[in-house]
């Protein structure tokens, strides 16, 4: 079974899934789904479709340089069957992905590192802004009309026992 690679998007085409073009030149492409298909006719160029691999990879938002990358490569030379060989890749390919997943997700912590002091200097930026609408606490203490007004509620004792009923 031959996994092809959407030429828009880099997504995985299924053995009968997806649209094939044929150029006059006589160049294959593969898609996966009509609106990859749609997007090539329109000429859209896949690193500037936000969408994309080739836009994810390009904006650093992928990871693009890693060794675990080149297994997946496609190869046409035919291998022959070795029952410990077969074994062994199956067993290379878990510990694979499970390197790769790792990787990736120390690529995103990396990535992500900064958002958060960024957050903070936009909420301190902010704070300085309309720092005219903050009141501090110690005239929030003066003037009690500033604040929510507490609101007491009596409850009876009736009221108390069937709450107490209801909860056994």
């Amino acid at each position: 079974m031959r996994l092809e690679k959407c030429w828009f998007c880099s997504s995985t085409v299924y053995p009968g899934h997806g649209i094939q073009f044929v150029r006059n030149d006589a160049k294959i492409f593969r898609f996966c789904r009509s609106k990859c298909h749609k997007n090539f006719k329109m000429k859209r160029n896949p690193r500037k479709v936000k969408w994309t691999k080739a836009y994810r990879r390009l904006h650093g938002k992928d990871m693009t340089q890693d060794s675990t990358f080149e297994f997946e490569r496609k190869r046409n030379r035919p291998e022959r069957y070795d029952r410990n060989l077969a074994e062994n890749t199956l067993k290379a390919i878990k510990k694979i992905d499970k390197v790769r997943s790792n990787r990736e997700a120390k690529h995103i912590e990396k990535r992500m590192k900064g958002k958060k002091s960024k957050e903070r200097r936009e909420a301190a930026k902010e704070l300085e802004q309309s720092i005219h609408m903050v009141k501090p606490p110690s005239i929030l203490a003066q003037d009690p009309s500033l604040t929510l007004p507490k609101i007491k509620v009596k409850v009876s004792r009736q009221q108390t026992e069937e709450n107490h009923a209801m909860e056994e």
